[in-house]
């Protein structure tokens, strides 16, 4: 990549947590300069968030926040005040993206909401990320990731039917409303400074975690729609595919995923049963689907009869898709993994060497994260406010009534 595709894009980052830094970190990953305004003295909840701790030379911060805050500034802005709000006002006249995740019209006091940002620069590129959306019954609520995942279906579909042992709903392992929310606002950011590009006009992005979770129900929505009925909870199986699913070999669990009747084929075969394939309570998916105790029951007794090893080679060998039920240190020291260097260590700046699990994209052959660690609070206050006309004199006066931190 001779070029980072958002180099020379300024971010101006006022959102905290997760979905917010998450966009942001995708945004810094495409060479965009991230400038993320936190509170002098704490900086975001999430630098707390442990342990377990990231420590160097005296500074600790918590592995949740090293999570999505790679290659960006951080400037410690106390914007409650008059002056620190002026600052922040100062730094959106010179970016192009503003991002925040506070509720609802919680920053027209500052002056650093969508309305009276824009109006100064038409330009700008306003996101909101916020539980619930900008209006609506719903839009004063704070948006928290559990509580989306409870309210917009997704544990109803997760974890094991009631009656079953330790059945019941059950929340994903990683904030997904958070990390989805994050893509999709990104995902927008493109698509305005494309527009942009063409027209002049900027926008306001307004993203919601509910309308998030609806979206990415995806098929357990479209399956609702379609047959009136609320989608069953069955825990490691899928409401449209068999088989599926994990399955016990000799000697450690593997999952199988059959996706099509000439993948079960080749699956009856290694079975040696060739003759499911041609069997009409098996032959097609619908009717596996309809027979499923009593296919899973026949493929279980097969499976267990050989180590995974062996199920692994001849499976990969017919191009059945199968792996192993990896933990994640496993999954983080997978061969692929380390091929692909998906796991990098980020070296400089107040935090010394951080182990990071980077950005997944590649453009033309070459990784798009940026080669810098997480910020350290306040670490960049100085540069940054003098890229706006802060000169030493103001610096010291706003370190003075703690209006900034460096």
């Amino acid at each position: 990549m001779s070029a980072a595709p958002l180099a020379g894009i300024r971010v101006l980052d006022l959102s905290r947590v997760l979905a917010g830094p998450w966009c942001t970190q995708l945004i810094a990953d495409l060479g965009a300069e991230v400038i993320t305004v936190e509170r002098p003295g704490a900086g975001d909840d999430t630098r707390h968030w442990g342990p377990p701790w990231h420590e160097h030379q005296g500074t600790r911060v918590a592995a949740y926040f090293l999570s999505a805050n790679r290659g960006k500034k951080s400037a410690a802005i106390d914007f409650s005040t008059e002056q620190g709000a002026a600052l922040v006002r100062r730094l959106a006249g010179s970016s192009d993206i503003v991002v925040e995740n506070f509720k609802q019209g919680g920053l027209s006091r500052f002056g650093l909401d969508a309305q009276s940002l824009r109006r100064d620069d038409p330009r700008l590129i306003y996101a909101s990320i916020t539980g619930f959306g900008q209006d609506g019954p719903y839009a004063d609520r704070a948006g928290y990731d559990y509580i989306i995942q409870a309210m917009g279906g997704l544990m109803s579909i997760t974890g094991l039917p009631d009656e079953e042992p330790g059945g019941g709903p059950m929340r994903v392992g990683v904030a997904v409303v958070d990390l989805f929310t994050g893509l999709y606002t990104a995902v927008a950011l493109l698509a305005a400074l494309f527009r942009r590009e063409r027209t002049g006009e900027g926008a306001h992005v307004d993203m919601a975690l509910f309308d998030t979770q609806l979206a990415m129900l995806a098929n357990q929505a479209s399956n609702a729609l379609v047959s009136g009925s609320d989608p069953p909870r069955q825990g490691n199986t899928h409401p449209n595919i068999v088989p599926y699913q994990p399955f016990d070999a000799a000697d450690r669990r593997l999952v199988i995923a059959v996706g099509n009747d000439r993948q079960f084929a080749r699956l009856a075969k290694l079975c040696g049963h060739p003759e499911w394939a041609s069997d009409e309570r098996f032959a097609s998916n619908g009717a596996r689907v309809g027979n499923r105790r009593e296919m899973v029951a026949l493929v279980a007794e097969c499976i267990r009869q050989r180590p995974a090893s062996e199920w692994f080679e001849k499976l990969e060998a017919d191009g059945i898709p199968a792996g192993p039920i990896n933990s994640v240190s496993q999954a983080l020291a997978d061969v692929q993994a380390q091929h692909r260097q998906v796991v990098r260590t980020l070296a400089g700046g107040a935090l010394g060497h951080v182990p990071t699990v980077g950005s997944p994209v590649r453009i033309d052959g070459n990784r798009a994260d940026a080669d810098l660690p997480p910020p350290a609070l306040g670490e960049h206050t100085a540069q940054v406010l003098a890229q706006i006309g802060v000169d030493d004199v103001e610096l010291e006066r706003l370190r003075t009534a703690r209006t900034i931190f460096y």
